[in-house]
């Protein structure tokens, strides 16, 4: 049970830390490392994750300073996958080629995966570490399927303008209504199959001479 007075974002914390054991490398030993302290604190000041606007742009732009890790099942990342995340189990993120200076972002389909995967490799040294806000269903609601704002402001509208530019830009679309459920939402957009690459030219195959 978890205590009363804990804010959210430390329980998802806390309960990531059970987890964090089991997910480690048998050659790098049953524990790991963990500043209390200083996990908390970077929780409480919220500097721990990106917000799905903030990765939208970051993708619009073409940006490549960053590693977007989906911690999904591999049936769950065929079916809809942000572009350019790749697939990996928190069970493999021990041994997972990342650099120790890389700047990491991990979602799940909410939050509970990606805390403990952000957790994990918090304390097998990566610094980098960043959860996506909200998971890909902070995603499908900001940035696929964003909805009106209610009132007549302004600043509400343009905002909301630019954000339905960026759902059209990801194959989504804004909702009709303001308030309108996540399960009314249209389905999530067919991932385009890879560009086909230009031909490779294949050399003429030179006959062999025989005899001497």
């Amino acid at each position: 049970m978890i205590p009363k007075g804990i804010g959210p974002r430390l329980a998802l914390v806390a309960l990531a830390l059970g987890a964090v054991a089991l997910f480690s490398e048998p050659h790098r030993g049953p524990f790991v490392r963990l500043d209390a302290r200083e996990l908390g604190m970077i929780v409480d000041s919220e500097v721990d994750h990106v917000t799905p606007a903030e990765l939208a742009a970051w993708i619009v732009e073409g940006r490549s300073d960053f590693r977007l890790l989906d911690l999904r099942s591999p049936e769950e990342y065929a079916s809809y996958h942000i572009p350019g995340a790749e697939n990996v189990q928190s069970s493999q993120l021990g041994g997972y080629p990342l650099l120790p200076g890389e700047k990491i972002v991990v979602y799940s389909q909410g939050g509970i995966h990606a805390a403990q995967g952000w957790m994990l490799l918090r304390a097998l040294g990566f610094q980098g570490v960043y959860t996506l806000f909200g998971g890909l269903d902070g995603w499908t609601d900001e940035v696929l399927y964003p909805a009106p704002p209610a009132g007549d402001d302004p600043k509400a509208k343009a905002q909301f303008e630019k954000a339905a530019a960026m759902a059209s830009f990801f194959g989504g679309q804004p909702r009709a209504e303001a308030g309108m459920e996540s399960a009314a939402q249209p389905a999530l957009p067919k991932l385009a199959p890879p560009a086909a690459g230009p031909a490779v030219p294949v050399a003429p195959r030179v006959k062999k001479r025989e005899g001497c």
